[in-house]
């Protein structure tokens, strides 16, 4: 059942272009705060921990799917765009966070999954149950198979989950039925976007949570809306393998971008800045760029850095790629190092702290906006030794035997950045809930946890807070859309960037094992703003794997 409230929230202070360099920290709900006990988080507990995320001096909290659903993909699986999964408590609890969000100066981003519905969304449980022909089917899509008898699938796309995205059906009568497209978990049917119901459905749900007071959407695979015509075949097997490298008939369709151009208009509509931000995977990122152009979506996520190795020339050579690309269509880039489907930074870049701090503060420090995710300002690391038999990833279940593992994620491991995080260091759950975590925590996460770490000068929460603090301080930090290179050594990554206000700011990223003498001008007086670990104080060697941003004089 569909649950309405009426009128908008009281809106958070508009900023000509608030987006443009926000800081958006992602919040999974099931694993942020648990406020009834459950083990499971939910909107409740979320609502309680706001003030947190106000201190830590974020622009914006993304939430990941709290839409009604069975839970076959942790809500990416959605039966009711409109309603709230009792999981997560109500319609009102939501009201009540936006509201709240917005009075402690927080923006709210929503996750839209616009690619797939729930097999149990009533569209979809109605066009099984009226069999072919029903005109509900023409809202996904439904195909006869290949072969004497229908048997075979009707054509050889794969599931980013493993195995065919296709999943045979069975007729009102028991007889075996036509095939429906899945790229992701059998029970996440594929919308046929060529529908106009199927549009005509997604505008009236952005309205209603526009209406609510959402400050914007994220839009899950946003790249994957539309097909090709005619559904070619791939012609080859090992598909997942070229996620985000090559063209693929079910991806980055440029049909895609009529839909978004249509959205768009709909945000301009409301007042307050309303954001579309893209989880597009693309084979470049000037095909990224493409979602961004005037009147369409406002950013995209730059994975493209987010799977750059920990080396100067690589990471120089992604950042002036990801400039360069946005800079003609008028859009910002965006920065990311973790999120719900990739392995943690921390873990990704080698285990070593002190590089993923100083992976951060060379993030912090780039023009664009950036992304965390929820536990990182914490340091923690993957967890990787999950019994299996409290794995909920449908990935996992799907995955051969002895199919390899990649560190990128999406390979059935991803419940190992999903563990709830700590917020205390006693308890069955580290301050998470009273009543235990849906996935287990390491005993070691004790010494991780916010209250551990929030007096401690040289915590990484701490570190996290006073970076933000500088960003937000110094002009020069995330605005604008260059970088001015610098002359450095081999490993080290120079750059300075300039303020409106004619403010500089130089930046350094030591990238290798070893400390780095700095020379000219490198070493020239400076003043330090912060570095993610300890520095000398002339500012003449860099330590390895440390980001240190100075201002300097003269």
């Amino acid at each position: 059942m569909t649950q309405h409230l009426a009128g908008p929230t009281t809106h958070a202070a508009e900023t000509p272009g608030w987006w443009r360099d926000a800081v958006i920290y992602q919040v999974y709900p099931r694993s942020f705060a648990d406020g009834d006990g459950d083990g499971m988080g939910d909107l409740p507990g979320i609502r309680a921990r706001l003030p947190y995320l106000a201190d830590l001096g974020v622009d914006a909290v993304w939430l990941s799917p709290f839409y009604a659903s069975p839970q076959a993909d942790a809500g990416y699986d959605v039966a009711d765009y409109r309603a709230i999964d009792p999981m997560f408590g109500t319609l009102k609890d939501a009201d009540d966070l936006i509201r709240e969000a917005h009075d402690l100066g927080l923006r709210v981003i929503t996750d839209l999954v616009p690619n797939h519905s729930s097999d149990r969304h009533e569209w979809f449980r109605r066009a099984l149950r009226e069999g072919p022909g029903s005109p509900l089917r023409e809202r996904y899509h439904f195909r006869p198979g290949k072969g004497d008898k229908g048997e075979e699938p009707p054509n050889d796309w794969e599931s980013i989950f493993g195995g065919p995205a296709w999943t045979r059906t069975t007729n009102p009568d028991g007889s075996p039925g036509e095939w429906y497209l899945h790229l992701f978990a059998p029970e996440q049917p594929d919308f046929n976007w060529d529908n106009e119901a199927v549009r005509d459905e997604f505008r009236s749900v952005l309205r209603f949570w526009l209406d609510m007071g959402v400050d914007g959407f994220r839009i899950d695979v946003a790249h994957g809306l539309v097909k090709a015509a005619g559904l070619p075949d791939m012609g080859h097997s090992g598909q997942l393998k070229m996620l985000g490298t090559q063209e693929m008939p079910f991806f980055d369709q440029d049909g895609v971008h009529e839909i978004y151009r249509s959205w768009r208009a709909i945000l301009d509509e409301y007042p307050g800045q309303r954001i579309a931000v893209a989880e597009a995977w693309t084979p470049s990122a000037e095909r990224t760029a493409r979602y961004l152009r005037p009147g369409e979506l406002h950013q995209a996520f730059n994975f493209h850095y987010l799977s750059t190795p920990w080396e100067a020339g690589a990471l120089r050579e992604v950042i002036d790629s990801s400039l360069d690309s946005v800079r003609p269509v008028g859009a910002p880039t965006t920065w990311v190092l973790s999120n719900h489907d990739v392995v943690r930074h921390l873990t990704r870049l080698g285990g070593d702290l002190g590089r993923a701090r100083a992976a951060t503060l060379l993030m912090l420090a780039l023009p664009g906006s950036a992304y965390l995710y929820q536990g990182e300002e914490l340091g923690l690391p993957e967890v990787t030794q999950l019994p299996d038999e409290v794995r909920q990833d449908p990935a996992f279940f799907r995955r051969a035997p002895d199919e390899d593992t990649d560190a990128g994620g999406q390979d059935g491991l991803r419940d190992g950045c999903r563990v709830p995080i700590p917020w205390t260091s006693e308890g069955t759950s580290y301050g998470f809930g009273t009543g235990g975590s849906w996935l287990p925590q390491p005993g070691e996460w004790a010494k991780l946890a916010v209250a551990a770490q929030i007096g401690d000068p040289g915590s990484t929460l701490v570190l996290y807070r006073t970076a933000l603090s500088v960003r937000r301080e110094q002009p020069a930090l995330g605005a604008g859309d260059a970088v001015e290179w610098l002359d450095a050594p081999e490993g080290v990554l120079a750059f300075r960037r300039h303020g409106a206000d004619g403010s500089t700011v130089l930046v350094l990223a030591n990238t290798t094992g070893a400390d780095v003498v700095l020379a000219d001008e490198l070493a020239s007086p400076k003043t330090l703003l912060l570095a993610s670990g300890p520095v000398p104080a002339a500012g003449d060697v860099l330590p390895a794997d440390t980001t240190a941003w100075w201002t300097t004089h003269g």
